[in-house]
């Protein structure tokens, strides 16, 4: 095992690390991770290029996806340059030259990463499970023509196996160069970790989730608010399970990041409560800012035209997402600072 190095701020520069040795090397655990990683991205990548290049390939005849063949182009593109990270980040995780890396430059897109793909992770096995359940064979798939079925196993699998062999990779390098920063529980933490305006700012980002929040959690139980009228004619059990998904994971990245400034309850270990953190604004944070992305691109039905309280959640789960994260960098800044 390697020497643990301080986590530097994003505007100082970062301590230099040890010279790699011999026994640096990555174990066979690690390589067979890395490899998972790199093949679950293909064929994604494959998929996207190909409708790039112009193929129809797993696009059904009337799907909505070929309406705009411009704007489905360009989509695509970023989409593989996403994935394509994906492969850099296995490398970097698993290669010597990826502990000189300064960590604001390796947290930021990890933190994107996690939350991106957790709610894939959760999200799309659940709706398998009720499906199962339920027998309804339409379940995990959208009623009007959109993508062949098997283009949701394929790429939505691809996305689970992406998240546990780089989250797993994820944590090895993290406990390896980082560990100390999370050791402990919460009430061993030294109250310098988290300042006034830390706190402050993590009450304002709960507070601000509280909106997001109010408006998931009437969707679980039945209410239309917010929803387009395509979507409330297309409403079923999926859309109820992510409803409850987006909920937990609103109250998870505010309540935890409360727990972790605050340093209460105190018997809590930092990292369980850091881990929950990460995952829960970064899956807030990340997936509000793509959804306020989508919620700009032009619609001509009224239909399906996003309305403007749908437009106010999106951008309130980003600013709530983003500003825990600021919170959770500052606590880690600050701890490195102190170790």
């Amino acid at each position: 095992m390697t020497e643990t190095e301080p986590l530097p701020s994003a505007t100082s520069s970062p301590a230099p690390s040890p010279a790699p040795r011999a026994d640096d090397r990555p174990g066979p655990a690690r390589r067979a991770l890395r490899l998972v990683a790199i093949l679950a991205c293909l064929p994604y990548i494959s998929l996207k290029t190909a409708w790039v290049a112009g193929s129809e390939i797993g696009i059904p005849a009337g799907s909505v996806l070929l309406e705009n063949r411009q704007v489905l182009a360009v989509a695509n593109s970023v989409s593989v340059l996403a994935d394509v990270l994906v492969i850099v980040l296995a490398l970097l995780l698993t290669q010597r030259w990826g502990r000189r890396v300064p960590a604001w430059l390796l947290a930021l897109p990890m933190w994107a990463a996690t939350g991106l793909l957790a709610p894939i992770m959760t999200g799309y096995p659940a709706q398998l499970a009720v499906a199962l359940l339920s027998g309804d064979e339409r379940s995990a798939a959208p009623a009007e023509p959109f993508l062949d079925s098997w283009v949701f196993a394929v790429v939505y699998g691809g996305f689970i196996l992406q998240g546990l062999s780089l989250g797993t990779l994820f944590t090895g390098y993290a406990r390896d160069r980082w560990g100390h920063l999370w050791s402990g529980r919460l009430g061993g933490l030294p109250a310098g970790v988290s300042g006034p305006g830390v706190r402050i700012a993590a009450l304002v980002a709960a507070v601000v989730a509280l909106f997001p929040l109010t408006l998931h959690a009437s969707r679980v139980l039945g209410s239309d608010a917010g929803l387009s009228p395509r979507q409330i004619v297309e409403r079923d059990a999926d859309f109820t399970v992510l409803e409850f998904q987006w909920s937990v994971f609103v109250v998870v990245a505010a309540a935890l990041t409360l727990c972790l400034v605050l340093r209460r309850p105190a018997r809590l270990k930092v990292r369980t409560v850091l881990a929950l953190a990460w995952t829960g604004s970064g899956a807030v944070g990340c997936w509000g800012a793509y959804m306020s992305l989508v919620a700009l691109m032009p619609e001509t039905d009224p239909d399906k035209q996003v309305t403007a309280l749908a437009q106010l959640t999106y951008a309130g789960e980003m600013i709530t997402g983003f500003l825990l994260a600021a919170c959770l960098a500052a606590v880690l800044r600050r701890r490195s600072a102190e170790a």
